[in-house]
């Protein structure tokens, strides 16, 4: 996924917290199984950043065809100390948040920002 309407929809999905991200979940009507993944700034520099990027891009093509859900958007949002996570630790969690999302057991939904 590139879209900014896309990562905006996955956010009124089904949310998985993991202690290294929180992965997001929602069906896309059609469009097949899809991946994004977000870390910010608030995570680290740009080195850091990137390196959690490929670790999360090489977790989610390794599980997803087996264990994602089909025509979904599964975005992975970068959490503070998932980048000190060991691989298989973070694969791990990654199996056990596709496990909750196939079976609907998402965490609470954010509260709606209000405008200031």
């Amino acid at each position: 996924m590139t879209r900014r309407a896309d990562f905006l929809a996955a956010n009124k999905g089904l949310r998985v917290a993991r202690p290294g991200f929180v992965l997001l979940a929602r069906p896309n009507g059609g469009h097949g199984l899809r991946f994004g993944i977000t870390v910010t700034k608030k995570i680290g520099n740009a080195v850091v950043r990137n390196r959690m990027k490929r670790r999360f891009r090489a977790l989610l093509r390794e599980l997803l065809p087996e264990r994602g859900l089909a025509d979904t958007d599964h975005v992975m949002i970068g959490r503070d100390g998932g980048i000190e996570r060991d691989f298989a630790t973070l694969r791990d969690e990654l199996a056990a948040a596709l496990g909750r999302a196939r079976d609907g057991k998402g965490d609470k939904p954010r509260p709606p920002r209000t405008k200031r």
